[in-house]
């Protein structure tokens, strides 16, 4: 158990998480049906599955509101933060913070998808920093 290969993300608007998906981040479509649509993201895959249809893979647990507050932070490691922040304002994409330099030595910043799934953009700032270290 040491390899991710799918995360599901739960979406109210499955068609406008998808073009954010297709469109801003220009991920491949693997499968899609009416209510998912599953993108190859490097050597993983997202699953963006329609929140009315979630229930059943968590039960006895309960799927969380949309609006109940943020759950998770994705990380993608890109070369030039700064780069990648005008390229999705181009597109239309607001950044929650940043670019901002982080005392842990690298530089980010947050957006939301229309679900409201955060993502954070983060660069190295100093290539003495390990691979793997935090984000």
């Amino acid at each position: 158990m040491n390899e991710i290969e799918v995360v599901t993300l739960f979406v109210d608007d499955l068609a406008s998480t998808g073009h954010f998906y297709t469109g801003v981040f220009g991920l491949e479509v693997v499968y899609q049906d009416d209510a998912s649509l599953l993108v190859k993201l490097g050597p993983l895959m997202l699953n963006l599955l329609q929140r009315e249809r979630a229930p059943e893979l968590v039960e006895p647990s309960t799927v969380a509101k949309s609006t109940a507050g943020v759950h998770a932070l994705f990380t993608i490691r890109v070369a030039d933060v700064d780069a990648v922040c005008a390229d999705l304002k181009r597109h239309g994409v607001e950044l929650l913070n940043g670019p901002v330099d982080r005392p842990w030595g690298r530089r980010t910043a947050a957006f939301a998808d229309p679900a409201g799934n955060v993502w954070e953009v983060a660069q190295v700032l100093d290539g003495d920093q390990p691979e793997n270290s935090a984000t």
